[in-house]
């Protein structure tokens, strides 16, 4: 365990925002506890590298609430540890991260994806540690404003380096197939900000991160179905887009073939990927069970 200090913060975090754009730095440290899964010789071998970094981006993506709002600046070698060296540019986005690293979500997380996308076990447990420049964050969980401050405090010079933008770049082509940016599309007049189902209205939103996992969890083998459905108002699902997810992500499952589907629907489709339209899919294909639980979890 590294150790540190966690003196109490002369403002908090809300206030600084206020005075002007907030950003800050954390490291967070991550150690399998599974003896033949070891995430620093992972991350160091070339064929696997790439894995391993799909496994963060997506546990930073649950955590934070989405894919904005944070950077990966570095990976380190912090040997028997790996570092995970954040950049933080939206106040609300690092609170999110904290509370999601002290409810044991963050953990979690890692530790079914690893599971997933690493051939290792169903489930990798993995230790984690979190420090802000000299500061144990893990001293002081029970007070996220002094975390937020110590985040703040710690910042740097450090931009994000090439591998983290090669991995960034090759993550986004993998997600959209490879596929050419699409034009933008043609304005469309007005769309209500509301949608029926089953003759109850309910108001329509942009699809979150929590939406997509859900989708994923309880779609089984319907998910080219969704897709196709889908596919019929966004080219970025059109012609071979569906079989190919399936065979690229064969191995990984049908959560996976799933999920990365409907985020190939979202970053498609921007501010118009709205529950509205997935609801209306899930109907056109008779799962309406499905389509009930993402409406009920609102």
């Amino acid at each position: 365990m590294i150790h540190g200090t966690c003196s109490v913060p002369v403002a908090d975090a809300s206030s600084m925002a206020e005075i002007g754009g907030w950003s800050g730095c954390a490291v967070l440290f991550l150690e399998s506890l599974c003896p033949h899964v070891n995430l620093l010789s992972l991350y160091k071998d070339p064929h696997h590298k790439f894995s391993l970094f799909k496994v963060i981006k997506l546990t930073l993506t649950d955590s934070a609430g989405g894919l904005g709002g944070y950077e990966i600046l570095k990976l380190h070698d912090a040997n028997p540890l790996l570092g995970v060296e954040l950049k933080f540019v939206e106040l609300e986005a690092c609170r999110r991260f904290l509370q999601s690293y002290v409810s044991g979500t963050l953990r979690q997380a890692l530790a079914q994806h690893a599971g997933r996308l690493l051939a290792a076990a169903p489930e990798v447990k993995v230790e984690t540690q979190l420090k802000a420049g000299t500061h144990t964050l893990d001293l002081c969980l029970d007070s996220l404003e002094d975390c937020l401050e110590h985040i703040h405090l710690s910042q740097s010079a450090r931009l994000c380096d090439d591998e983290m933008e090669d991995l960034e770049q090759r993550l986004q082509e993998q997600a959209l197939g490879g596929a050419a940016p699409e034009p933008p599309p043609a304005p469309q007049p007005p769309q209500r900000d509301c949608f029926l189902f089953q003759t109850e209205t309910f108001e329509d939103r942009i699809l979150t991160a929590a939406d997509v996992h859900s989708f994923s969890n309880g779609v089984g083998r319907q998910w080219k179905h969704v897709g196709r459905a889908l596919a019929r108002g966004c080219r970025a699902l059109k012609g071979p887009a569906i079989d190919n997810l399936a065979y690229e992500y064969e191995r990984e499952g049908l959560y996976e073939q799933a999920y990365q589907m409907l985020s190939r629907f979202t970053q498609a489709e921007g501010s118009a990927a709205k529950l509205g339209r997935l609801v209306g899919a899930l109907e056109d294909c008779r799962l309406t069970g499905l389509a009930e639980s993402l409406l009920g979890s609102q």
